[in-house]
């Protein structure tokens, strides 16, 4: 089976998975091979793989990473051309670029976001997804007040994304404890779906 090489280094997220995407739809029979330069797109470039169907083997070495997609039979699964589920109208989607709520002094904010996440844990329909920006990644890591119901969100079906390229400038990416790393194409496909997004930040 033929084999081609798509060399992302250099390029910044979302650009290796929507790279990586038109390649697999070119190639549809063939291995793609795709270099990327960092973890957070490591993760991101293998999961989109998975979820199209592909076997992915990743090799490292010197902060340089080379990911072997299997060749596919035919046309890319269109249910899988995304990652994750394909998204409902049910719950709404949360929008969150901060780690407090409001704009007032910062421990009363942070009070005010570990309500509003313990809440949600209560709330019928659960919310669809979670998608974490710039400082609210720091709601999935350890350490956070508010990792507990995050995570038991995620048990009952939330989706929680979290901004891969955010968690590396904040140099957090080891204490992630909730969601999964995430990057740009991932979160807008979820703004843009079929639910009603609440913006917090």
């Amino acid at each position: 089976m033929s084999e081609r090489v798509l060399d992302c280094r250099g390029m910044a997220c979302p650009r290796p998975v929507i790279e990586t995407k038109k390649t697999l739809e070119e190639a549809l029979d063939s291995a793609v091979v795709v270099i990327v330069d960092n973890e957070a797109a490591r993760e991101n470039v293998s999961r989109f793989a998975k979820s199209a169907g592909r076997a992915v083997e990743i090799a490292g070495k010197e902060g340089v990473y080379h990911l072997t997609i299997a060749g596919g039979e035919g046309k890319l699964p269109e249910g899988n051309a995304d990652f994750g589920r394909s998204p409902s109208a049910e719950g709404a989607v949360y929008f969150i670029t901060t780690s407090s709520l409001g704009q007032g002094a910062p421990d009363l904010g942070m009070v005010l976001m570990k309500s509003l996440m313990t809440t949600l844990v209560e709330h019928r329909p659960a919310p669809a997804a979670i998608l974490l920006l710039n400082t609210g990644v720091h709601l999935a890591v350890v350490g956070s007040p508010v990792l507990e119901p995050m995570r038991k969100l995620a048990e009952t079906g939330t989706e929680i994304l979290v901004c891969g390229t955010c968690l590396e400038y904040y140099k957090i990416k080891e204490r992630l404890a909730a969601g999964t790393i995430s990057n740009m194409y991932d979160i807008n496909r979820h703004l843009t779906g079929p639910h009603k997004v609440i913006t917090i930040g």
